[in-house]
């Protein structure tokens, strides 16, 4: 038969599995603290959300579809960002004002 532990060894025991644990927890909270701070970094370091966005079409050789609001809800993937004279001159050249966001407004054109 063999001798039961005492009750001291086990004690001793669950400090080590504690302290390891701790250990890894501690790591844990190292690992996610270090994460928050490349977030907030990335979320610094991005560049501003343009004021005005034109649409392009579905190829590279399609003609522009809209303008938009920089904050439109509707502007679709295929939209960059554009100066608020790009806006003016791409709406004189024909192109349609977003129905949801209304540029036209916003830059102050009036149809011609």
């Amino acid at each position: 038969m063999s001798e039961q532990p005492s009750r001291l060894d086990m004690l001793r025991f669950l400090e080590r599995v504690q302290a390891s644990d701790l250990e890894r927890t501690r790591r844990w909270i190292a690992d996610e603290e270090r994460r928050q701070q490349e977030r907030q970094r990335g979320i610094q370091a991005r560049p501003p959300a343009p004021d005005w966005l034109l649409e392009v079409g579905l190829n590279r050789d399609a003609p522009p579809v809209y303008i938009h609001a920089g904050d439109c809800w509707n502007a679709g993937k295929r939209s960059k960002g554009i100066s608020r004279d790009e806006a003016l001159r791409a709406l004189a050249g024909g192109v349609k004002a977003c129905g949801a966001c209304r540029p036209d407004t916003a830059l102050g054109y009036l149809d011609g």
